[in-house]
């Protein structure tokens, strides 16, 4: 009966250390995947922290070119002011200064509608 109980513990000892084994190769594994996986992870946050460097620089480049023309606009809009305020020689003027721009957006767009026509 001892010979027995030898032959069973010596076998439940194989598979034990097999299943060690198996269950050491699939953590391996595993952590190979989760390695993999980080590594992933990190060269996608990578790119979004450069996505986001050349976003703010656009923005901030547009946000200049915006206060560019602001200050330009708002130049034009005193002059525009001033010319309406002094008087009815500028009234007539500013008539002909309008009359003229309709009449160049009309040609322009005739030319331009032409040329897309063709």
């Amino acid at each position: 009966m001892a010979n027995w109980n030898y032959r069973n513990n010596k076998a439940a000892n194989m598979n034990s250390g097999r299943n060690e084994e198996i269950m050491d190769r699939e953590n391996q594994q595993m952590t190979q995947n989760l390695a993999d996986k980080v590594s992933r992870l990190k060269n996608i946050a990578f790119d979004i922290e450069t996505e986001t460097k050349d976003s703010n620089s656009y923005l901030t480049g547009m946000g200049m070119d915006m206060d560019g023309s602001t200050g330009l606009l708002s130049g034009t809009m005193k002059r525009m002011d001033h010319m309406i305020g002094s008087g009815k020689g500028n009234r007539k003027l500013m008539c002909y200064i309008i009359l003229g721009l309709v009449v160049a957006f009309l040609i322009f767009y005739f030319i331009i509608s032409r040329f897309t026509a063709s």
